[in-house]
């Protein structure tokens, strides 16, 4: 084995800390939501919605992970290691979005402190799936928390952990299933059965990295006495694993996640995570960034040890 994930790791994750999504460039996350677009606006009609729905995220997961494999081998074929390790820099840095998220985050919680309420809210919007039109400032910010611990794993620790696993056509892949249960993966009249195969394949797939993602931020914070707290809490979300590192954000914290909010225009009764439903101030958007970062950190020095193991055992 040589040393090419490695490199790959390294500049992808540096690239994601430097440009975050840069708003000029064509981005794959969009494509992946084009193509799901398409193929849900061709097959969601008529019956057997929940067939057409786990095709379409069968076929798409499978190009998302078989193109990238024939294009690596397809270089390699030919010799040509310099574009196959672009490429794949370039492919797992789209996998990634950290700087994306903490940037969010902090426009939220700024945009809450400087403009207001309404503006607030309406900035919450372009982050998470609840309706914001009600939310006092607390909420907002207990949504925003939420969000951003859950997309920790989501939009970092998982897509490494299927580089490391399954090098760049894992990683892509993994990004589909993601992006699928992102845009069809909701419980509506719409997609509560044309996107069912997609939420519960990114349920499956998000199982140890969700659960990797808490243990980590408890890590980071040396605050490892809080385990039993977040595999306690962690299961009372209605989600097999967004609850883990939201329930370790809340153990950091010592603060209260969860509780009913509107979907869809329909009220869901999310269970609490945690006790304390003291404030969250607004300089603890701070404490949150550098949490996503060190865990992101963290994670890809393991990932680096773990292959020079694999070559040098």
């Amino acid at each position: 084995m040589d040393l090419n994930p490695i490199y790959i790791l390294v500049f992808a994750f540096c690239l994601d800390l430097l440009l975050g999504d840069p708003k000029k460039m064509p981005h794959l996350i969009i494509g992946y939501g084009n193509s799901i677009s398409f193929g849900e606006k061709w097959l969601n009609k008529g019956d057997h919605k929940l067939f057409k729905g786990a095709l379409l995220t069968i076929v798409l997961v499978s190009v998302s992970f078989i193109a990238p494999y024939i294009i690596i081998r397809w270089l390699n074929a030919y010799d040509l290691q310099i574009l196959t390790l672009v490429f794949s820099i370039l492919m797992l840095f789209y996998c990634l979005a950290n700087k994306t998220l903490v940037k969010e985050g902090y426009a939220v919680f700024n945009t809450l402190k400087s403009k207001g309420l309404e503006a607030g809210r309406k900035r919450l919007s372009w982050i998470v799936g609840r309706e914001t039109n009600n939310l006092s400032g607390q909420q907002i910010r207990v949504a925003t928390f939420e969000t951003m611990s859950e997309n920790l794993s989501d939009g970092v620790i998982a897509p490494l952990f299927y580089f490391l696993i399954f090098g760049i056509p894992g990683a892509m892949a993994y990004k589909m299933i993601n992006t699928l249960d992102s845009m069809i993966g909701y419980k509506n009249d719409r997609y509560i059965w044309f996107g069912k195969f997609a939420a519960r394949l990114d349920d499956v797939a998000n199982y140890i990295p969700a659960r990797i993602t808490g243990v980590l931020m408890l890590i980071v914070q040396f605050k490892l006495g809080g385990i039993s707290f977040v595999f306690k809490e962690g299961k009372k979300h209605s989600s097999p694993n967004a609850g883990y590192p939201e329930a370790a954000l809340a153990y950091i914290l010592n603060c209260q996640f969860g509780g009913p909010n509107y979907y869809h225009g329909k009220l869901v009764n999310k269970p609490f995570i945690g006790n304390n439903k003291r404030k969250i101030k607004h300089e603890e958007i701070k404490i949150v960034h550098q949490i996503n970062y060190t865990v992101s950190i963290v994670f890809c020095n393991l990932i680096i040890g773990m292959l020079l193991l694999f070559k040098y055992a």
